[in-house]
């Protein structure tokens, strides 16, 4: 099967191996990736600021460097939702309503393209520890994901997943909330943290690089024992069994 690769901004800017073991794992799951270095952005932080016009600008962009009738995967549950969701508030009734509603079907998450599409959640992936599993607001309530990652983490050897706490609840990033509203984007990760914490883990796992981002910001920042990972670099990691 054929796939092209959308790369978000967080992951292309601060975690550009998550994208590299995002294409290592659909190749192992049989697909041929393909990747437009001229994508950009989806235009979610401009849309989510109010800047409207300027975020059209940037999902016309996105309409125009992905061909309409080919799958597209990305490692972001955010990125998935604010195209399969937002776009209608962008786009509908314009020139572009039939490329737009063609490319909102066909694009998804990686977790659920991996376990609902490929059928695919096994890896041979190793990772040693306990973790625990950060439903991210896009990826739960946008996109309705939940038991995927959790499917796929189950099949890594080594790893023991455990409940979080209120894992339903933010982290606290929610984009330009955390420099709005710092005390209490920072409350809200220290509340996550804590949780991950009394549960014995060593891994905060998610399928969102903005999550990640804040809450190994509060973990560095007051020097605790635990680490956050992409689920894409913790399905690449190992794979000493295949």
């Amino acid at each position: 099967m054929k796939v092209e690769l959308f790369v978000p901004c967080f992951v292309d800017q601060l975690y550009p191996e998550t994208a590299f073991n995002t294409v290592k794992l659909l190749e192992k799951a049989g697909c041929n990736v393909a990747f437009n270095p001229n994508q950009t952005c989806c235009g979610q932080p401009a849309f989510n600021a109010g800047f409207w016009d300027e975020a059209k600008e940037v999902g016309n962009k996105f309409l125009n460097d992905f061909e309409q009738d080919s799958i597209i995967v990305t490692p972001s549950a955010s990125c998935t939702g604010m195209v399969k969701n937002y776009y209608n508030d962008l786009f509908t009734n314009t020139i572009v309503h039939n490329k737009c509603r063609n490319i909102q079907s066909n694009i998804y998450e990686l977790s659920d393209f991996l376990v609902n599409i490929l059928q695919f959640d096994y890896f041979g992936a190793e990772l040693d520890g306990r973790a625990v599993y950060h439903d991210s607001c896009s990826a739960l309530r946008e996109c309705h994901i939940k038991d995927e990652p959790r499917q796929l983490l189950s099949k890594v050897f080594g790893l023991e997943l455990v409940e979080l706490k209120d894992n339903e609840t933010c982290c606290g990033f929610g984009g330009t909330f955390a420099v709005k509203f710092e005390a209490i984007a920072s409350a809200m990760a220290q509340q996550k943290v804590d949780n991950a914490l009394a549960a014995g883990a060593d891994y905060i796992i998610s399928t969102d690089a903005s999550c990640l981002l804040h809450l190994q910001a509060y973990i560095d920042k007051n020097n605790l024992p635990i680490k956050t990972y992409h689920l894409a670099d913790v399905l690449a990691n190992g794979w000493g069994n295949v």
